[in-house]
């Protein structure tokens, strides 16, 4: 008996291994994702400017970063005793202007270098909801907790969603006609933006995307908004706060992604890398033991060997 409805998600003709650079761009559920790829030490660079909610703060990045549009400081802002940028997340602030400078240019190189080489580019899209600087006309990535009152919100048309992502993927296409782009919808609820307001947003980039994967080759799409919204409808699958997919969700996801899109050549090396960092975090009951420091010992020659059949793994 089957108690839940299940998603067809065929494999990929383009899997990722072990030789694989992946770039993952978007929202905080692209930073569980992220996470995966670091543990199980896949080549990838996660959110250089942090997290980014929306199409055009993605497309924004990408091309700042190709076209090496650096930044200056009268694109800066400084509120509550920090300099910001409102192309990129608040963990990225600084108090001193020069070394946000240097964070925000610094990343725009490795973005673009990692675009230059990536086999695959992941675009998690958070929502369609934007917000607008008044003082510069200019949609923001993050208001910095600048007064609302300086913002105005408004919900982007399937349009121009759609636009944002060919620019997106074209400029990407213009550097490195081989990355594979595989765009996803977040999981994630934006309930503050009310209930109706987040279903609506969240059709908005379906629909954007579907038009842009029937547009161009090498373009996927991966459910896991569906995935969250259908078989695992159930809030025993959230955060205490609702909003989020816990952990047992995120896994879930995790494990479907991997059957499709990881090559199965990978998954024996996955399957040791996983046995690696779980000893890692072991804790012994007696540090000083000659067990534990035998245990120690196959351990690092279990990562030694790993490091010579991949000598970019580290742990």
């Amino acid at each position: 008996m089957e108690l839940t409805t299940k998603l067809n998600i065929p494999k990929s003709k383009n899997p990722i291994d072990y030789n694989s650079s992946i770039l993952l761009i978007g929202s905080c559920f692209a930073t569980a994702m992220g996470d995966k790829f670091d543990y199980f030490k896949f080549q990838n660079l996660l959110n250089p400017f942090g997290i980014l909610f929306h199409p055009l703060a993605i497309e924004k990045l990408v091309y700042r970063s190709l076209n090496n549009r650096f930044y200056i400081q009268d694109e800066l802002v400084f509120n509550n005793e920090q300099w910001h940028c409102l192309d990129a997340h608040s963990q990225l602030s600084s108090s001193k202007p020069e070394e946000l400078l240097n964070t925000l240019n610094g990343n725009l190189s490795v973005t673009k270098e990692f675009l230059l080489n990536s086999s695959h580019v992941i675009i998690t899209l958070g929502t369609a909801w934007v917000y607008q600087y008044m003082k510069s006309g200019d949609i923001v990535a993050n208001c910095h907790k600048i007064p609302s009152i300086e913002f105005t919100k408004s919900l982007l048309r399937v349009e121009t969603v759609t636009k944002s992502l060919k620019n997106l993927i074209e400029q990407i296409r213009i550097v490195n006609q081989d990355a594979h782009v595989v765009f996803t919808v977040s999981p994630v609820r934006h309930l503050k933006d009310g209930f109706t307001q987040n279903t609506l947003s969240k059709s908005v980039l379906i629909q954007a995307v579907h038009q842009i994967n029937e547009s161009f080759h090498h373009v996927d799409y991966f459910p896991s908004f569906e995935m969250m919204m259908d078989e695992l409808r159930d809030y025993r699958f959230y955060k205490p706060d609702m909003i989020h997919p816990n952990e047992v969700a995120i896994n879930y996801i995790w494990e479907k992604f991997s059957e499709s899109w990881i090559h199965t050549s990978a998954k024996a090396m996955m399957n040791r890398i996983d046995k690696v960092q779980k000893s890692i975090q072991h804790q012994p009951f007696n540090p000083k033991s000659e067990a534990y420091l035998s245990f120690l010992e196959q351990l690092e020659k279990e990562q030694n060997s790993i490091k010579q059949i991949f000598p970019h793994i580290n742990f």
